[in-house]
């Protein structure tokens, strides 16, 4: 335990300035585990059993995944999130936004290609999504060679969950002075700004034997494997149980409702396979025998007309094996003298078998749980490519639920870019921070819903800016238009302007100074508006008077 095993990158970036001071720690919002420095081993702080927690928690998640309902939603999610396509990659890397050279660009796009090749992402994203989706978290092993490091990541090989922890551990510390030290500010004694929060060393430990059983601390840390952070690429869903510290799934939330659900549907078919059958009670004529003999003589008629026949349902055959009673058993009772003597009556079977509204309620629950519209889970309503008033808002909601997982899921991508070129020297730590924020993932997209809308509220933005025309440079500015009813960014302003001006240039549309405005054709050769005085007076031709012909007026009626 005493060294890390694979590569970290060292980045001055993170470190803040001494000046720059907090009384509050660093957030924890990855849902990592917590260590307190203690001798060799270092001791076990977490009072709810985190570990074992979580060992429990993604096995359960993967065996909700198995269930039917589940199992349908989570493909849904998936199945909007990674579109798979014969000629397109499911995610492309987008630099538009990115201010540096295209030398570096086509790098970035190369090595990006590369750690796609290397997680066989073309064919294997839709169970790397699913993977990450179900367990909520997501671990990967950066192998490069320790002797030639500028070569890259040589393999990124997959790590199981249950198998790997990330741990934030304290490093050992002068007892003494560091109980002062709290001590002093506790008493307020000084200023509480100077309070000097504990250093943390961040690590990974894999333990491949890992059962979930036993002492946490023991199957964890003692004979676990600490890897270097830089090492893993790792990435979480964002959900975070505040009480306990522990990384959930997105699934987590239909626990409750997914159990609710198995019992009704238990007791449902516990219920029509008790009260369906018709059963039949015979009352048996025993007259004044004893009672011994009473019982006797029912059990021998009873062993005479009962139903000998068994069904077994494993193996699907019919066998006479008087060992097994069936639930469905008639009633045999003794009458005695005075009675009516043998007779044989027949109780109805259940009423109101068909009733299954408490299973649509729990079945609509666990869908919206899932965060999946019921309307896609119920089979029934067809494909809509009509007006986008007829979407329904949980399908606006989908897709922005799915827009979220996206940009959570490219963290993964984020960070093995990082080593990547870091490794290669293509870029420095320093210019990692800087670029970081103008990388963007363009996901294959395949949801009509959303493009439906986004067609409509530009037709209706069109529709309004040929209203507003005739009143553009009298009461409304081009400016004011662009901003108030196209909602263009001073960004997309920008860059349509730079976008029109060079396809002018280049011939693609003609120059606004050459299209009369009025009617919107271009202008004769040598007619240019800007040199036409448009403001001075028409002038009329003078009319020689004694060359003139009369003019004939028009009759009455005439026009």
């Amino acid at each position: 335990m005493a060294r890390l095993f694979g590569f970290s990158i060292d980045n001055n970036e993170d470190k803040l300035s001494k000046s720059a001071v907090s009384p509050v720690p660093p957030n924890n919002e990855d849902g990592v585990d917590h260590y307190m420095s203690s001798g060799f081993f270092g001791s076990y702080v977490d009072i709810e059993g985190v570990y074992k927690t979580e060992f429990d928690l993604i096995k359960r998640y993967r065996e909700m995944s198995l269930h039917p309902e589940v199992d349908t939603a989570i493909e849904d999610i998936v199945n909007e999130a990674i579109v798979s396509d014969q000629n397109n990659s499911p995610i492309e890397i987008e630099l538009s936004n990115l201010n540096v050279s295209d030398g570096i660009k086509k790098t970035i796009r190369e090595e990006f290609k590369h750690i796609l090749d290397m997680l066989d992402f073309q064919k294997k994203s839709h169970e790397i999504y699913r993977n990450w989706y179900v367990d909520g978290r997501l671990y990967y092993h950066k192998i490069i060679d320790l002797k030639k490091p500028e070569e890259g990541i040589q393999e990124l090989r997959y790590i199981d969950p249950m198998k790997m922890r990330y741990v934030r551990q304290q490093k050992k510390k002068e007892k003494d002075k560091y109980d002062q030290l709290v001590t002093k500010n506790m008493l307020m004694d000084e200023d509480p700004m100077a309070y000097n929060f504990p250093e943390i060393e961040e690590y990974f430990i894999y333990n491949p034997k890992t059962t979930g059983t036993g002492n946490p601390m023991q199957t964890n840390t003692t004979r676990g494997i600490r890897i270097a952070k830089d090492s893993i690429a790792y990435c979480t869903s964002g959900l975070v149980d505040r009480n306990k510290g522990t990384t959930l799934s997105y699934i987590h939330k239909s626990i409750k409702a997914l159990n609710q659900l198995r019992m009704i549907e238990d007791s449902l078919v516990i219920y029509r396979l008790s009260r369906a059958p018709e059963r039949r009670i015979f009352y048996i004529d025993v007259g004044n025998l004893p009672k011994v003999k009473a019982e006797q003589y029912l059990r021998d008629v009873m062993m005479r007309y009962r139903n000998k026949l068994v069904y077994d349902a494993s193996t699907g055959e019919i066998r006479d094996d008087k060992k097994f009673m069936s639930m469905l058993e008639d009633f045999w009772l003794p009458r005695r003298e005075g009675g009516r003597g043998t007779e044989i009556t027949t109780l109805p079977g259940g009423q109101n078998l068909g009733e299954i509204t408490d299973i649509e309620y729990f079945k609509k629950k666990l869908y919206r749980s899932l965060n999946v519209p019921p309307s896609r889970m119920d089979g029934e309503g067809g494909f809509n490519l009509g007006r986008s008033s007829e979407i329904l808002r949980d399908e606006l909601k989908f897709t922005k639920f799915v827009g979220r997982l996206r940009k959570r899921f490219s963290a993964m991508f984020n960070d093995m870019l990082r080593t990547q070129l870091l490794l290669k020297n293509v870029i420095t730590p320093e210019d990692w921070e800087l670029m970081s924020e103008h990388i963007q993932y363009d996901f294959l997209y395949d949801n009509h819903f959303s493009e439906l809308k986004e067609a409509e509220l530009m037709n209706e933005r069109l529709s309004l800016v040929e209203t507003a025309q005739p009143y553009v440079g009298k009461y409304y500015s081009q400016d004011y238009v662009r901003r108030k009813i196209l909602r263009q960014t001073d960004m997309e302003i920008l860059e349509q302007d730079k976008l029109i001006e060079a396809e002018i240039k280049s011939g693609i549309i003609p120059d606004p100074a050459t299209i009369d405005p009025a009617t919107g054709q271009p202008l004769d050769a040598g007619q240019n508006p800007a040199s036409m005085d448009l403001g001075a007076p028409v002038m009329e031709p003078e009319i020689d008077a004694s060359s003139a012909e009369p003019i004939e007026m028009p009759k009455g009626g005439e026009i």
